[in-house]
C-alpha cells in the first residue's frame, strides 16, 4: 500500500497555476484507494518509531561509510543533503550502467549509476543508506576493492 505526497516550490503565479493542475491530474488519476484511506492514520500516529528507525540506520551507514572511504584514496561521496542516498564519485572506467551491471554481476553489489539521479558523464555512483548495516558494509567493502584492484593496476 502506498501514499504520496508532493512538495512544490517556485514564482507563486506559476506554483499556483501548477498546483491547480496537479490537483486535477491526481483527482483524476492518482486518486488513493480505499485500504490507504482507512490506514493512513494509524501509519501517521505511528510514524515517529519508524523515522527514528530509518534515521539511525542512516546515520549509521553513513558513519560506516566515512569510515571506510577514509581509508582509500579511489572513492568519495558528495556530501549529504538531505535524504536516504550517498553519491560516490568513483574513476569513471566505463559508463555508469555498465559499471552498475559489473557490481552486480561481478560483486553481488547493487548500486544505481548517476544518471537515474541526473548526475551527468560517468563517474558517478547512488548508494541506498537504508539497506542492512552488516549488508551495506559488504558492498561499500566490495566497490572500493574493486576501484582500488583498478587502481593498482593503473599503478603498475
Amino acid at each position: 500500500m502506498k501514499a504520496a505526497w508532493i512538495a512544490a516550490f517556485g514564482p507563486k503565479p506559476e506554483l499556483g497555476q501548477a498546483l491547480g493542475r496537479l490537483e486535477i491530474i491526481a483527482d483524476t488519476f492518482l486518486s488513493m484507494n480505499a485500504p490507504v484511506q482507512c490506514a493512513l492514520p494509524e501509519w501517521l500516529a505511528g510514524r515517529e518509531r519508524l523515522q527514528a528507525q530509518i534515521s539511525a540506520r542512516v546515520e549509521e551507514n553513513l558513519r560506516r561509510l566515512d569510515t571506510l572511504l577514509s581509508s582509500q584514496t579511489m572513492v568519495s561521496r558528495l556530501e549529504v543533503e538531505a535524504g536516504w542516498y550517498a553519491v560516490l564519485r568513483v574513476p569513471a572506467l566505463e559508463s555508469g550502467e555498465d559499471l552498475a551491471l559489473r557490481l552486480i554481476r561481478d560483486h553481488g553489489v547493487s548500486i544505481h549509476p548517476g544518471y537515474f539521479f541526473g548526475f551527468g558523464g560517468d563517474g558517478w555512483l547512488v548508494v541506498s543508506l537504508l539497506t542492512r548495516v552488516s549488508e551495506f558494509l559488504a558492498g561499500i567493502d566490495a566497490i572500493c576493492s574493486f576501484f582500488n584492484e583498478m587502481g593498482d593496476e593503473f599503478k603498475a
